[in-house]
Order: C-alpha cells, then sequence, then structure tokens
C-alpha cells in the first residue's frame, strides 16, 4: 500500500471507529495526502509509517494544548523528537488527547472528553498519554508518540493491549514537551509489537547494543493487592517466560515500590508546580479541578522536603540498582486494575494513585521499561512491564521476545471451545481470548464435511452477526495452523461488532451452493443444538 493509500485508509478508519475523543486536532486530509505524494522512498527507515503526536509535545502548524484550550501556544518547529519522525518518513496525522498537563494514569482528564479504551468502552483508556496509545490500538496509525513521566506510556499500553517503550531518561529528547516534571520526563514509543516500537527507537536514538545469551529474570516475592484474575496471568506470563528459556528468580522490590510513593507523596510533585504552576494559578476556572488540586497542592512544599527526599530516594535507588544487578529485567504487572469511567469519576484520586504502583519509580531511578501485552483477564487486555537498568531499552525488547508476539484468529465452528478441532488451537500453544460476535455483514452455512463444519461468507446485503470466539496463537503456531487449513476454507479479515478485523475463518463464496443456510440461528452451536 502506497503512502497516499496509507493515509486514505486512516481516516476513512478514524469515520469507522467514530472515536472524536481520541484527538485535539487532526490534521486536514487532503494536507496529509499531498505531504504522503510528495514523500519519496529513499530508504527511508519509517517510509510511509503513519504516527500520532501527544497533545503536550510541539508538532509545527498544529497548537500544543497539554490537554488545556487556554494554555494553548502554536510552536515555531516541530519539537526534536517529531523532526526526527518526519526525516525517517513518518507522516503526522495529528495531536492527540491526554489527561491535561500529563496528570494522571486514566485518560479522563481533559475537557476534550475522557479517552474510552480501545476495547471495551465502558472502562478506562488509561493515561496520561490515552489519545496516542488508543489511536494504535484502534489500528489508525502505525506508531504513537506519548510522554511518561510515572507510567503515562505504559499504563494505556497496558489497557489497550499493545507495548509502551518507555526509554531511558534523556535517550529521546524532551525538548519542544511541555513538562510535567522535567527532571525525570520522557518521550515515549507506542506500537502494536515489541519488534516496531524498538526499532522505531533505533530510528530516532543510539540505544546501547542488545545483550545475548540466556536471560534472568526477577519476579516479585510479593505482589501486593490486584484486580482479580490478574494474579494468575501474571503466573501466566512468568512461566511462559521460564518455557522460552528465560532462568527465573524470586527477588525483593521494596525499594521499588517505597519511591513510588515518593512521586506523589513526597516533595518531587513540587516540579510540576514548577513547570505549570503559575498559570494554573492565573487561570483556576480553565483547569480540570483534579489535576489543578494535585498541582497547586505542591505550591507550598518546604524546600528541606525536597532534600530529605532526594537523601531517601539516593538511597533507594542504590538497593534498587543492586537488584538489578543480579538479573537482566525485573517483570511485574504494568499496573494493578482496571477500572471503569464510573470508578474512577467516583473516586479520581485514589484510583489512579493505586495505578502507579510499579511504574512510578521507573524514572525516578532513571530506568529503562517496556510493557507489553500478557493476554487478556474478563475478556480485557492484561500487560506485564519488563525493568531495566539504564540503556538497557534494546535488552528488554530482546527479553520480550522470548516470549514471542501472538496473533489473534476469529474462529466460529469445529475449533470453538469444546468442539472436535479445538485441540488444533490449544496443541500449538492458542489461549482463549473472548467470546464475541461479528459485525452484521456475514452468512453463516453449514457445509457438508467431515467433522462438521460451518462455512462463513461475507455479504453485500442481508447479513447478519454470527458469534465467534477469538483465540491467540503464538506467531510461529499459527503459521503452522494456517498452513493446514483445508479448502474450502480459508484465513482472511473478519469484521467484529466492534468494527476491528482480526484474522478468522472464512469460506470460498462457490462452496456453499447447496449448503444449508444457518444464518438465523446466529452461531454454530445453537445450530448443533438444534
Amino acid at each position: 500500500m502506497s503512502p497516499v493509500e496509507r493515509v486514505r485508509a486512516a481516516y476513512r478508519r478514524i469515520e469507522q471507529v467514530d472515536r472524536p475523543e481520541i484527538w485535539i486536532d487532526l490534521r486536514p486530509e487532503e494536507e496529509v495526502v499531498a505531504e504522503a505524494a510528495a514523500l519519496a522512498d529513499r530508504g527511508l527507515p519509517l517510509y510511509g509509517k503513519l504516527v500520532a503526536v501527544k497533545g503536550n509535545i510541539d508538532v509545527a502548524g498544529l497548537p500544543t494544548t497539554a490537554g488545556c484550550p487556554a494554555y494553548a501556544y502554536k510552536p515555531e518547529a516541530d519539537a526534536p523528537v517529531v523532526a526526527r519522525l518526519r526525516a525517517a518518513g513518518a507522516l503526522v496525522l495529528g495531536t492527540t488527547n491526554l489527561d491535561q498537563f500529563a496528570t494522571g494514569l486514566v485518560g479522563t482528564r481533559s475537557p476534550y472528553g475522557a479517552v474510552r479504551n480501545a476495547v471495551d468502552p465502558a472502562y478506562v483508556s488509561g493515561g496520561s498519554s490515552s489519545g496516542s496509545a488508543v489511536a494504535v490500538a484502534l489500528g489508525i496509525v502505525d506508531l504513537a508518540l506519548g510522554t511518561d513521566t510515572a507510567g503515562s506510556g505504559r499504563v494505556p499500553a497496558a489497557f489497550n493491549g499493545i507495548v509502551g517503550l518507555k526509554p531511558t531518561p534523556g535517550l529521546l529528547p524532551t525538548e519542544g514537551v511541555v513538562p510535567a516534571c522535567a527532571s525525570i520526563d520522557c518521550v515515549s514509543l507506542f506500537a502494536r509489537t515489541v519488534e516496531e516500537a524498538s526499532f522505531a527507537l533505533t530510528c530516532l536514538a543510539e540505544p546501547a547494543q542488545v545483550h545475548t545469551g540466556r536471560f534472568r529474570l526477577g519476579v516479585p516475592a510479593e505482589l501486593g493487592p490486584l484486580a482479580p484474575g490478574w494474579a494468575e496471568a501474571f503466573e501466566a506470563a512468568v512461566e511462559e517466560y521460564a518455557a522460552a528459556g528465560a532462568e527465573v528468580t524470586t527477588v525483593d522490590i521494596s525499594a521499588f515500590l517505597e519511591a513510588a510513593q515518593l512521586l506523589y507523596g513526597g516533595a518531587f510533585v513540587a516540579e510540576r508546580y514548577t513547570a505549570v504552576g503559575e498559570f494554573l494559578d492565573a487561570h483556576p476556572a480553565d483547569v480540570d479541578p483534579v489535576v489543578h488540586g494535585i498541582i497547586t497542592g505542591a505550591r507550598d512544599i518546604p524546600a528541606h522536603r525536597l532534600f530529605a527526599d532526594q537523601a531517601k530516594l539516593a538511597g533507594l535507588r542504590a538497593e534498587a540498582l543492586a537488584t538489578l544487578a543480579g538479573v537482566d529485567a525485573l517483570l511485574v504487572p504494568t499496573t494493578t486494575e482496571h477500572p471503569t469511567l464510573a470508578e474512577v469519576a467516583a473516586d479520581p484520586v485514589a484510583v489512579n494513585a493505586r495505578l502507579g504502583r510499579f511504574t512510578n519509580s521507573t524514572n525516578l531511578f532513571g530506568l529503562s521499561a517496556l510493557a507489553v501485552p500478557a493476554g487478556t483477564v474478563a475478556g480485557r487486555p492484561f500487560g506485564v512491564m519488563l525493568l531495566g537498568a539504564p540503556h538497557d531499552d534494546l535488552k528488554l525488547a530482546a527479553l520480550a521476545g522470548l516470549r514471542g508476539e501472538r496473533v489473534p484468529i476469529v474462529v466460529v465452528g469445529a475449533h470453538l471451545r469444546g468442539q472436535p478441532l479445538n485441540h488444533e488451537l490449544t496443541s500449538r500453544g492458542g489461549r482463549f481470548v473472548a467470546a464475541v460476535s461479528t459485525s452484521a455483514s456475514y452468512r453463516l452455512y453449514a457445509l457438508d464435511t467431515v467433522p462438521p463444519k460451518p462455512g462463513l461468507v461475507r455479504v453485500a446485503s442481508d447479513g447478519v452477526a454470527i458469534a465467534a470466539e477469538v483465540w491467540e496463537l503464538p506467531v510461529r503456531g499459527f503459521g503452522e495452523f494456517v498452513s493446514r487449513i483445508p479448502a474450502p476454507l480459508a484465513i482472511g479479515k473478519v469484521e467484529l461488532a466492534d468494527g476491528t478485523r482480526v484474522p478468522g475463518f472464512l469460506c470460498e463464496p462457490a462452496a456453499i451452493e447447496g449448503a444449508e443456510d444457518i444464518s438465523a440461528k446466529g452461531g454454530w452451536l445453537v445450530h448443533l443444538g438444534g
């Protein structure tokens, strides 16, 4: 697909998903198309890749708002990290919504609207880089820039089932970024795969070379309270890394947890007031009340508390680095729970505070971090995070690659749970994700095969929604599985009820001649039940 075609498809996708809260400013389609048409492929590493940029990062020609219209200014030039993306051949579609002034891990503290989760709109997207994460998760853009001070580039990745790469502080420039806590702010990257995220990092910076050999992975002796099912999901992820060859050892993460409490519970939050406090004092009516309370509440923290906290942090950092010296990385859940929009509205500060248990200390310690998907719990994404020493960015990507990417697949018949061919999925490492339904664009037919199978056919009219299941397979297992699918069945893109398109079983239209149309039953299991 040419860059122009990619741009056209992205704008159609924007219309299809109907999530206006993702964007603060979206460039006119024809403007981006003209830029794409003029783009020459001179071996540019990110040629034609589509990018979204968090609204606190300067993009020439668009206002930088930091999620606050009254604060907006028009930058004369791109932030250096945006300029590097363009120089590598990427096309910027627009700026994305965020928790105002990058203050929050929920994605709801914005006058542009709460950004809803990509998988379940009743749940939060996570923040503060909310719009950037959802734009990637919904397949609108290939890459997105976020920022990460306390976890803003990792928590939304976990909630939306994508990758969030938080580089070592200083690896990507923060000039042209509205500061939150300037001394520890990072620009982060969102992508759908570890490979895409780590490759983009190498296009924008010069990270240290990757580690080779067997990996030693540290896991916490105690995790603390987690949402129902999350401890089990984490243990499954640990087992997958172990099965892939990592040596797993138990470590004490108390230094990480204690430092996490310092970020907002100590004096370091005063740096947020340094960044934008004068503006908030002058424009109280223009600022989200929760954000206003957090930042202005730091105004009167005495200086002696900062020096005391710095001394305490130095000791904790020494403990944390000693822990990391014995392993190649630390593996933890990215966050602790996935709240609904209603739960955050009812108790915005306490819910937000719980989400940063594992992420808040990372930049205080100057570490590298990578948030990766690790399956689902109750049908929603669950993610884990790899923490590494400074400049271990590509080592973390290599370690994440041990577990391998997983490919979703939609099944509608003999591969459903409890059906005779389900073992073809489970024997290749398949994992059930969710019960779903297709969009109302299909007909289902009972084919004359052994064992009995249905044929799903997309139609131009008179279609219905068909019950289905989404499974995930390791990349290698997916390839083996697909290679053994007999005609007239094939794998194509199946559109689900939420508008996403996922690889799944389809049937050649010629094969349905004379087959019983069972569409009215709404699914294969109902048909089998008579």
